[in-house]
């Protein structure tokens, strides 16, 4: 593992970022990539982790700058996983949106011990009705 490079802004490619789901157990429709295309043209902050060439963690978010960010994707691939990427990436959404934005997720069922530990407190006041697919 070189030196890891954290880049805001940059869109990987679509395959790119299907690998690189598909590597880190995130369970995204990525058998469907113009999705996850649209996915990623459609949001306004990507924070990118790369090794070299290699993508190995995301974070893809929808915020408004200024009062609400929903962090919709933390991904790192398995290998690099508990090296502190997502952790930095994290990090790098905060100062990007601010200190007077909220930062608001979903966590997956087998995530919910890794965000309490990166400085998330757990919350039971939110509501969601399900995508049909």
């Amino acid at each position: 593992m070189q030196q890891i490079e954290f880049k805001i802004g940059d869109l990987p490619s679509t395959e790119k970022i299907i690998e690189l789901y598909d590597n880190s157990g995130i369970n995204r429709p990525t058998s469907d990539p113009g999705r996850i295309e649209m996915m990623y043209l459609n949001s306004n902050l990507v924070i990118t982790a790369w090794d070299g060439d290699l993508l190995i963690g995301i974070s893809r978010s929808l915020t408004d700058f200024c009062y609400a960010c929903y962090l919709s994707d933390l991904a790192v691939s398995k290998e690099y996983q508990k090296h502190g990427i997502g952790k930095k990436l994290i990090e790098i959404t905060q100062r990007e949106i601010g200190e007077e934005t909220a930062l608001i997720l979903l966590s997956a069922p087998t995530a919910m011990d890794y965000y309490p530990k990166v400085g998330f407190d757990q919350i039971t006041n939110g509501f969601i009705i399900k995508r049909k697919k």
